[in-house]
């Protein structure tokens, strides 16, 4: 990566237009104006332009209240930036950006009047995410002048700056707006020109899938958005996402990604048009798949759709003991857990010495936590004398709860449901903590597929707050009653979802990282761009290939097949290059290679 510039003079970017003043526009101004640039911001509406001086002078007295100004610098900044309402004061503009409404019309119009006004070798930018930036380059009488630069709202706060390149543009016009980004204390990452780039074209066939989700009533808004960030470590969920983003605006950009792709994922959801057509474009209207405040207040009140409080209306039955099935990571993790909710334990494995060892596992990881002050001596004894290791499943006579996590083979699950349901007495629960198999199929290998669920815990079960709680058309009422309360008394985070394959979490993550490595198989950008636009643009806490190769490559495959074959979409299928390793046997950090190499432990 190339180094910032230490003195903005040496930049050829003196001068530099910003057109549009709404919330994107304003905040690329102020990026630039603390940068040491002259800025002239231009916008039709003079309103808009006063909407655009009054924030920055507000954002700016708040970084002197913070320390992070000082009034000389506050002074200097306010005053290196004028507001016009006409385009030819950009006349002097080494760099012109625009960022008007994503209309092709509107933009259109703005570059072919700044083709009469800027001089030959000023560089014309658009900030479109979703609009062909070759088009607006072929209608230009320069070209090669023409680029993208796309920047990530709030545009102070935001890294990214993802520079787009038409066929036409010129390298030097390239140079010269990447050294511009990093002066600006941001990250450019070089990509091609296709809707979406790399950031938005995997964010919004996210999204997309999540509105599809909902409108098919598979799961509520709050239960999707919850999974989604408790599941994925996401600083939000899809549909406030969608709602912070702008319902319509979304639209546009998938109608756009549709448009060259052709692949279903992209086609916009009809809800996002419904929404769109009846003016809830989400917070700037005051409603979307949410109800605010107010218009463009970010305070999510209580509507029609609001779960009531309270909870289940269905008693649930009583849990004193759980009994879990399995000895490696996900079972001792999902024992301590139970474990330090307060119940007795029962951890079972094929023999005795692999339940000794899963318990002894648990012990070493209480002992860390009282190292980090997180529990007492005492309570991490007391945790552990709760639990039992055992080498036989009859041991689990008495309990109230049972939960397997063995491995993720139906015929291995169901052998083992029809061993519990001779065991296990009237009453009890069995659960399963599958991720991507049917849970019906391992409720019908029991005479009792009323007392049959799901709960898929999330790996490392002591830390992941949410649980997956999955009802199959044959699951009892006061059985789901019950699994809910026992996650309030584990301290996890339940959410509702039907038994359907990836439920919500893998569902909604499989296909976005599946459509990373085509990305990379169609050359378009490299692991790392596409690792860290994820990172610095849509804030997730690891990149696509990071993730993909911490979870196992042959794991991720097994599940990209499972969703293939339940929903029939040839979006779905997994990428070849996926395939490619897996049989390569590069499967990730634990074999030392995935989609990179890892030093041996």
């Amino acid at each position: 990566m190339a180094t910032p510039l230490s003195d903005p003079s040496q930049s050829p970017l003196q001068t530099i237009a910003v057109v549009g003043l709404g919330t994107m526009g304003t905040g690329i101004a102020e990026v630039l104006a603390k940068a040491g640039r002259t800025v002239v911001g231009i916008d039709v509406s003079e309103t808009q332009a006063a909407k655009c001086v009054a924030a920055l002078e507000a954002s700016t007295a708040r970084g002197v209240e913070r320390g992070r100004l000082t009034e000389q610098e506050r002074a200097g900044i306010l005053g290196r930036v004028r507001t016009s309402a006409d385009l030819r004061t950009a006349a002097d503009a080494d760099l012109v950006i625009e960022v008007a409404p994503e209309s092709y019309e509107i933009k259109h119009q703005i570059f072919r009047e700044l083709d009469g006004i800027v001089r030959p070798e000023t560089i014309l930018a658009t900030g479109t995410n979703a609009l062909s930036v070759t088009r607006l380059a072929a209608d230009s009488s320069r070209p090669e002048r023409v680029l993208g630069l796309h920047f990530f709202n709030p545009a102070p706060a935001m890294r990214l700056v993802e520079v787009v390149s038409s066929v036409l543009t010129a390298p030097a016009a390239v140079t010269a707006v990447t050294d511009l980004a990093l002066d600006l204390g941001k990250e450019p990452v070089a990509v091609g020109d296709r809707p979406g780039f790399v950031a938005d074209g995997l964010l919004f066939g996210y999204l997309n899938q999540a509105a599809a989700m909902y409108e098919a009533k598979y799961a509520s808004r709050e239960d999707i958005d919850a999974a989604m960030r408790l599941g994925c470590g996401l600083p939000m969920g899809p549909l406030a996402l969608l709602d912070l983003i702008g319902v319509d605006t979304a639209r546009t950009v998938l109608e756009a990604m549709y448009a060259s792709s052709r692949d279903r994922l992209h086609a916009p959801a009809p809800i996002l048009k419904q929404l769109s057509e009846a003016g809830l474009t989400g917070r700037k209207s005051g409603r979307g798949f949410y109800t605010y405040e107010a218009p463009g207040s970010p305070v999510v009140v209580r509507d029609a759709l609001t779960p009531l409080e309270g909870g289940d209306l269905v008693s649930g039955r009583e849990i004193r003991s759980v009994g879990v099935a399995g000895s490696g990571t996900m079972a001792s993790g999902i024992a301590e857990v139970f474990a330090k909710g307060g119940y007795e334990v029962v951890i079972a494995a094929r023999t005795a010495e692999k339940a000794q060892a899963a318990k002894a596992r648990i012990g070493k990881s209480l002992a860390r936590s009282v190292d980090k002050g997180r529990m007492t001596a005492e309570a991490a004894a007391e945790t552990l004398d709760r639990i039992t290791a055992t080498g036989t499943y009859d041991d689990f006579a008495d309990v109230d709860l049972a939960v397997e996590a063995v491995a993720e083979d139906l015929e291995i699950k169901r052998q083992l449901f029809a061993a519990l349901d001779k065991v296990c007495k009237a009453g009890a629960i069995l659960a399963t903590t599958t991720s991507s198999l049917p849970v019906v199929a391992c409720a019908r290998a029991t005479s009792r597929p009323q007392d049959v669920i799901g709960m898929h815990f999330f790996n490392p079960a002591p830390a992941m707050k949410l649980v997956e709680v999955v009802r199959t058309v044959l699951t009892a009422d006061d059985v789901h009653a019950t699994v809910r309360e026992v996650c309030g008394r584990i301290r996890k985070h339940p959410v509702d979802c039907g038994d359907r394959a990836g439920f919500i979490v893998n569902a909604l993550l499989f296909p976005y990282l599946n459509n990373a490595i085509k990305m990379v198989e169609e050359h378009y950008a490299s692991l790392d761009d596409i690792d860290a636009a994820m990172k610095l643009g849509g804030g997730y806490p690891m990149g696509p290939f990071e993730l993909l190769d911490v979870v196992g490559l042959d794991v991720s495959l097994a599940i990209e097949k499972v969703l293939h074959r339940e929903f029939r979409d040839p979006g779905l299928a997994p990428a070849p290059l996926l395939e490619h390793l897996v049989a390569a046997g590069c499967l990730g950090r634990k074999t030392g290679r995935g989609f990179r190499e890892y030093a041996k432990r």
